[in-house]
């Protein structure tokens, strides 16, 4: 049985490259940007290129593709030319997946900047109506980062997230990724056993298990309750191994894609000792 485990993947030199990285890697899926994720009008896929990517998935034996949203969207800012030019990439990135076949979109919810966290969470709720009626043609789940909350940033608590799921049109067309390293620094304690416990039935009480449909695997440079962002080696960090290891042997989670952030080093051979290590931990009967 697959082990559901990959890692974020380089697009360089074609999208198609990023499948041949992920399965050198020992990646059983990935994830990846479809675009430069610093600019925000990506080159266009065009027919052939999106016709070999999804030749060479169905030939490759990965059990799933993730998409990652580019850093500059924020759905959360107030109307002018940040939202448009949001809007118009996401929008992008919408159509692009239809496209290439995948159908899960991991995005950060935004930042509400200098208005309330309310405004910034409406706001959200607002951009995904619109675009869910503009691209019928995506029938995937876009998928909401739980976030440190450094800054104005949204999505640290639980509840934020279950704010945007439960008070759009589309509930339907939602997940949640969940990231270790983002969740510790945003204050839910994951490294006890008591403390994960805790935290997956806050989680199945305010959005819903069900809806968790992608963990990323990072340890974290900083500490619990920091709001920092920082991503570490598994193991290296704040975290240690024991989130790893209970999100790895718990049966709820068996079959949800579990994608690597963690640092790349000078090529991608970090990743096969990161994934090692988490194969490591899964315990056998």
């Amino acid at each position: 049985m697959k082990d559901y485990l990959g890692a974020h993947m380089s697009i360089s030199g074609g999208l198609h490259l990023a499948i041949d990285r992920a399965v050198a890697s020992g990646c059983s899926l990935m994830q990846i940007f479809t675009r430069n994720s610093n600019q925000w009008k990506g080159k266009p896929v065009s027919e052939n290129d999106a016709a070999l990517f999804r030749k060479k998935l169905a030939e490759s034996g990965l059990l799933d593709v993730i998409s990652h949203d580019i850093y500059l969207i924020n759905l959360a800012s107030p109307p002018g030319d940040t939202r448009e030019k949001s809007l118009a990439a996401f929008r992008d990135e919408l159509e692009t997946c239809a496209r290439l076949g995948i159908t899960k979109v991991v995005m950060h919810p935004g930042s509400h900047l200098t208005d309330s966290p309310e405004t910034g969470l409406a706001r959200v709720v607002e951009a995904f109506n619109q675009l869910f009626d503009e691209v019928p043609q995506f029938e995937g789940r876009v998928l909401i980062e739980t976030t440190a909350g450094q800054g104005s940033n949204l999505g640290r608590a639980f509840e934020e997230l279950a704010t945007i799921i439960h008070t759009s049109r589309f509930p339907d067309k939602f997940g949640v990724c969940f990231d270790t390293c983002h969740t510790f620094a945003a204050g839910y304690d994951i490294a006890t056993e008591e403390g994960y416990a805790d935290t997956m039935a806050q989680f199945d009480r305010l959005i819903g298990l069900e809806r968790l449909a992608c963990f990323h695997l990072n340890d974290s440079k900083k500490g619990l309750g920091s709001r920092v962002d920082r991503h570490e080696h598994i193991g290296k960090g704040t975290l240690g191994l024991n989130p790893f290891r209970f999100i790895l042997n718990d049966p709820r989670f068996a079959t949800v894609p579990k994608i690597l952030e963690t640092p790349k080093g000078d090529s991608e051979d970090m990743d096969l000792v990161n994934l090692a290590l988490l194969r490591g931990l899964v315990e056998t009967v």
